[in-house]
This record gives C-alpha cells, sequence and structure tokens, in this order.
C-alpha cells in the first residue's frame, strides 16, 4: 500500500505540471522540502553525519560537496540500507554476467552504472523510491493516461527492477538487450509496434537508418532519449526518419534530473531534485549541476558534482513551466578539450565540446556522423561518414572551420588526422567528442 500510494502521488504530481504560479512561490515549497529532507538523511546516515558536523541543516548550502569517488568511498556508511560496497558489487556483478536483472538484496534494488568516466558507481533503492520513480516518469513522459494501454521498448545496457516497476496489466514493457545484435531486435520490435521507445541517441540513430531503408516499419507515438548526449546532427536525423520530436530524459546514478515537456524543450526537475549551478568561467549560461535529491533516503544524495555541462536556455520556455530550460547537455568536463595559446608564455586555452561540435557540423551538410577525439594536446582524430566522392572536400572544409575556431579562441590550430567514422558497438556509449590525454 505504501508503494501504490508513492506511486500515485508523484505520477498525479508530474503530470500536474502547473501546480506553482512562479517562480518564487516553488522555490519556499522546495526549501522546506529540502530542509525536511536533510534532517532525515543527518539521522540515518553515519557518513553525512560526520561529513557536515555540526553545520545546521536550514545552511545545507554550505555542506561541503561529495563526487563518486567520495561516495564509493564511504559507500558502506553512506546509505541508510547496512548495505556494504562488496556487498551490492557481488549482486550487481552477478545481474550482469547473467543477464537476470532481477536479482536483489531483500526489497532493494541494485544498480550499477555505466562508467564513462572509468570507474563504475553503484546505486541502490527501494520499494517506495522505486514506485515513486515510475510514478514520477510515467506522469512525466506518458504521451497518454496511464489508464491507456501502451506498449514500452527500453534499450538498454542492462534491465533492472527500477525499470520494470513500470510494468503493469495496461503498460507493457520489452526490455532489448544491448549486447544483442540490432540486426537480430528488428525483428521482434516491429512484432511489438510500441507506442514508446526508450533508447541511446546511438540506438535511435541506427533504428532510424533501418525506418529509412525500409527494414523496419513502427509508428511510436513518442520517442525518447537516453544515457548519451543527444547531438543536435543525431536529432535532426531521428526526428525526420520518425517524423515527430525527439524526447530527452537526462538521468543517472545521481536522479531523475530532467525531461522534456511537449514542446521537447528539456526541464530540470526541480520538483525532485535541487540542481545548484557552478558556473563556468567565461560562460554565462553554461554550469556544471551540483545535485541535491530530496526524496531518496537508501542512498543519499547531498550536494553531489556531477561531471556534466549543461547550458541554460536563453529564453523561457512557451509551456510555462517554472522549472529551469536547458538548452543543451554539452557532454562531461573530462571531454574539455584544451590548446596552446598562441603567445609561447599564455595559459591553456579552454575548448568546450560544443564548440567542436558547431565547427563540424556547421562545416559541411556531407557529413553524417562524426567524432572527434582529443588525442594529445596538439592533435585531434576527426572521424567522418560521408558519401566517398564528398571527403576531401568536406575534410577541407573541416579543417577550415576548426582553423576559425582556433584563430577565435586564439590558440594553435592542432594537427588534424582524418579516418573514416566508427560505430561503437555492444554497449560502449557513443561520445562525438572526446579527450583521451591527461594534462
Amino acid at each position: 500500500m505504501r508503494n501504490t500510494i508513492a506511486f500515485i502521488q508523484h505520477y498525479l504530481n508530474a503530470r500536474r505540471r502547473g501546480r506553482w504560479s512562479d517562480r518564487s512561490s516553488f522555490e519556499r515549497w522546495r526549501e522546506k522540502r529540502v530542509v525536511r529532507h536533510l534532517a532525515l538523511v543527518r539521522k540515518h546516515s553515519a557518513f553525512y553525519r560526520d561529513w557536515w558536523g555540526t553545520i545546521p541543516v536550514s545552511q545545507w548550502r554550505t555542506f561541503p560537496l561529495i563526487d563518486k569517488t567520495v561516495m564509493m568511498e564511504h559507500f558502506d556508511r553512506l546509505n541508510t540500507a547496512g548495505i556494504t560496497k562488496a556487498q551490492a558489487f557481488a549482486i550487481a556483478n552477478a545481474a550482469e554476467g547473467s543477464r537476470n536483472f532481477k536479482l536483489a538484496l531483500g526489497e532493494i534494488t541494485v544498480g550499477l552504472s555505466s562508467g564513462t568516466s572509468g570507474n563504475r558507481g553503484l546505486f541502490l533503492v527501494d520499494g517506495r523510491e522505486r514506485a515513486s520513480w515510475a510514478g514520477a516518469v510515467l506522469g512525466k513522459m506518458l504521451p497518454g493516461s496511464i489508464l491507456s494501454r501502451t506498449s514500452i521498448a527500453f534499450f538498454l545496457r542492462a534491465n533492472s527492477n527500477l525499470y520494470e516497476s513500470v510494468r503493469s496489466k495496461r503498460l507493457s514493457f520489452v526490455f532489448y538487450d544491448l549486447l544483442v545484435p540490432m540486426a537480430d531486435q528488428l525483428d521482434s520490435l516491429e512484432s511489438q509496434q510500441p507506442d514508446v521507445i526508450v533508447a541511446p541517441p546511438s540506438v535511435l540513430r541506427r533504428l532510424s537508418e533501418a525506418i529509412r531503408s525500409g527494414k523496419l516499419d513502427i509508428r511510436p507515438r513518442r520517442v525518447i532519449s537516453v544515457a548519451e548526449v543527444l547531438d543536435p546532427l543525431d536529432r535532426d536525423y531521428i526526428e525526420r526518419a520518425f517524423g515527430q520530436l525527439v524526447h530527452q530524459i537526462y538521468q543517472c546514478t545521481e536522479g531523475f534530473l530532467g525531461c522534456t515537456c511537449s514542446y521537447g524543450t528539456l526541464h530540470l526537475n526541480e520538483d525532485l531534485v535541487y540542481i545548484e549551478k557552478e558556473n563556468v568561467p567565461g560562460r554565462s549560461k553554461t554550469f556544471v549541476p551540483i545535485v541535491t535529491d530530496f526524496s531518496r533516503t537508501t542512498q543519499p544524495i547531498v550536494r553531489y558534482r556531477l561531471n556534466d555541462l549543461l547550458t541554460e536556455s536563453e529564453r523561457p520556455c512557451p509551456c510555462g513551466s517554472p522549472f529551469t530550460a536547458i538548452e543543451r547537455i554539452e557532454g562531461r568536463c573530462d571531454d574539455i578539450f584544451f590548446a596552446a595559446g598562441n603567445d609561447s608564455d599564455s595559459e591553456l586555452v579552454t575548448v568546450y565540446p560544443d564548440f567542436v561540435t558547431r565547427a563540424i557540423i556547421g562545416s559541411s551538410d556531407a557529413i553524417q556522423q562524426y567524432r572527434v577525439v582529443q588525442t594529445a594536446l596538439d592533435k585531434w582524430t576527426v572521424e567522418l561518414e560521408m558519401l566517398e566522392e564528398q571527403r576531401s572536400w568536406a575534410e577541407e572544409r573541416v579543417r577550415l572551420s576548426i582553423a576559425a575556431l582556433c584563430e577565435r579562441l586564439r590558440c594553435r590550430m592542432p594537427e588534424l588526422e582524418f579516418a573514416d567514422y566508427g560505430s561503437p558497438s555492444g554497449v560502449t556509449k557513443l561520445r562525438r567528442v572526446e579527450r583521451r590525454f591527461q594534462l
């Protein structure tokens, strides 16, 4: 009953997008929720009790930050379920190995993050939190009422009891394992005829190619991008193939952080998480999010610094939501490029992922797909997919575009090595812009 109430409450709250008349009334409501929640966290989490010392919860914005390294180092004392890191990894690795994702520790679901940054993270949620998550996701993202029959297709690296919690008599749910070759999944997907498809952009791109080539005939009512940065080039291709807006869910180990409204604008889920903005030097609208989830108690997330770069929209969304509108998730801080300044004694110049993206896709309409990898301070590898007869011309256009970017940033032009585009395989996340060297 407790879980059912949590599901219904979060579903109804998510459907009532306009329940706050203005931003100030929303912020007063949220502040009370955060302070009340953190008082409970202090009581039940030994790690946070020590980490915060004597700082009162009313001054919670002065609590020291945590990140993945701190969370994993203190995992045993941070979570409130008495689960050790060794126990959690054992159950998560067993599920990964067997592909049986129903394994759990009692009512606690254990999940494993994909580890893009090189170190894998754990997350724990109990039954109430699973129900709350399901209610919030369905309320915000389901194209129709929960009372209507809806078929959902999930393409993900791993299934989870968290995702299975959306299943009901009226909601059918099919998990498509990314370890299974896409060619072997198309017949099942066409037979399912899903109303909703949830998948990473790289998978949506391949489904789009199958639709355009006549190998797949599906007509979902909603297409949702997850798990990877949705590049403008991919967004355009997918939207043309499916004939509709591509929606997004911004979610990670640290919570259900954002999703799109009916206009396709990505909004932060500020009714579920408090996101402080760590400003990026020289870019007034770009920030690194610091997350406090004021609903999770099994594994509390308080002032957790993510490694993402978000750019806030310049204009309010026509949907009227008081929640912050995001123009673009640029990528990871780890994927910021650096270049030598024009002067020998100058500091290194920062080249943000969005700068690289715009330089590439703005250089030539012939480019169908791309990746840019910085392998050294002065070397970039540029992978391009296009018709072979257009390659030399397009490569020259890319070279000129990057030269113009470097001139604008007053940095030295890197040595460019061009190569054929290689699609990521299996569960490897697509990163259009990636830095592979350490400063």
